[in-house]
């Protein structure tokens, strides 16, 4: 009779590690895919912004003395760059949001200088803008999708009890700048 509950007893020991072990990676899988989502953001973020030297010099060559919109987009790239090295989700979209604002200036020279708007790398630059705020918005569902996922699996049994263990807490959502 000894044997047998001894037996039931390591065996009820096993599942609780097995349990353990793959709750465990399961948390630890889905921590490593926001960061990798993140990531993704970031991506697409510096690709925005290393477009923007290209839109300057273009704009430059047709509006000169818009001086303090190119100065102000020259700040927010920076800002962009500088916040994509962070760990703040918050400081990504603020200063996401300062570069669309200073972005949306230097695209509106466009309706001012009609040569401008007619210029071919103008225009390229503007369509390559377009496609890469496609893949940031796709970027940003990844994340999203990645974090619900985790917030999921740090707030529900039995995956909750490893959490803590396996150094993974809840992670912000990324907001669309407005």
């Amino acid at each position: 009779m000894v044997s047998f509950v001894l037996i039931v007893v390591l065996v009820l020991a096993v599942l609780v590690l097995i349990g353990f072990v793959l709750g465990y990676n399961k948390v630890r899988a889905a921590d490593v895919r926001v960061d990798e989502a993140l990531g993704g953001i970031d991506v697409q973020l510096t690709r925005r912004a290393s477009l923007i030297p290209s839109l300057v010099q273009t704009v430059q060559s047709f509006a000169a003395h818009e001086k303090a919109i190119l100065d102000h987009v020259a700040d927010a790239q920076t800002a962009l760059a500088a916040a994509t090295t962070g760990k703040s989700v918050a400081q990504r979209s603020s200063a996401e949001k300062e570069f669309d604002s200073a972005v949306g200036q230097v695209l509106a020279l466009g309706q001012t200088y009609p040569q401008l708007n007619s210029s071919s790398n103008f225009l390229n630059l503007q369509q390559n803008l377009a496609d890469t705020e496609d893949k940031l918005a796709f970027a940003r569902q990844y994340y999203n999708d990645a974090v619900a996922t985790s917030n999921r699996l740090i707030t529900t049994i039995p995956t909750m009890f490893v959490a803590g263990m396996a150094g993974v807490s809840q992670r912000e959502f990324y907001q669309v700048p407005k």
